[in-house]
């Protein structure tokens, strides 16, 4: 048996694309998104095998981050930061909204959840026991 070569990849499985884009840390967080229903592709639900393509849209959910990318490259392998951001693109839309999200979170306080008050006496021995409980 002989090794074919290596040459550009026509498609690549979306957990481990999602991966080596580093919009997760681990191939296993990937695959939990999809099967939450945080990954789009587009415009539809997918698998964690299903085949991704180059021109490919998607629609990925990370907690308060609502982001809609096209696919530029394909890859498998987990590489540098920089490397990794050439495989897609943003959409403008998107961006615009990411960004006014996160400035209105950082004009509400609504990233910092402050108690209403300071602890009294009995709440700071209870906060006291739980940690200590530990």
């Amino acid at each position: 048996m002989s090794k074919l070569p290596a040459g550009p990849m026509a498609e690549v499985r979306v957990d481990l694309w999602l991966w080596a884009a580093r919009f997760f840390k681990t191939r296993s967080l990937a695959k939990q998104a999809i099967d939450g229903g945080k990954i789009d592709v587009n415009g539809g639900g997918c698998k964690p095998a299903k085949a991704l393509h180059v021109g490919d849209r998607l629609k990925i959910s990370r907690g308060e981050e609502r982001l809609e990318v096209e696919v530029l490259g394909l890859s498998d392998k987990r590489s540098q930061a920089s490397v990794a951001q050439a495989l897609y693109q943003e959409t403008e839309a998107s961006r615009v909204v990411r960004e006014a999200g996160k400035e209105q979170r950082r004009l509400t306080g609504a990233a910092f959840d402050h108690p209403p008050k300071r602890p009294d006496k009995h709440a700071r021995r209870d906060l006291r026991r739980m940690k200590d409980a530990r």
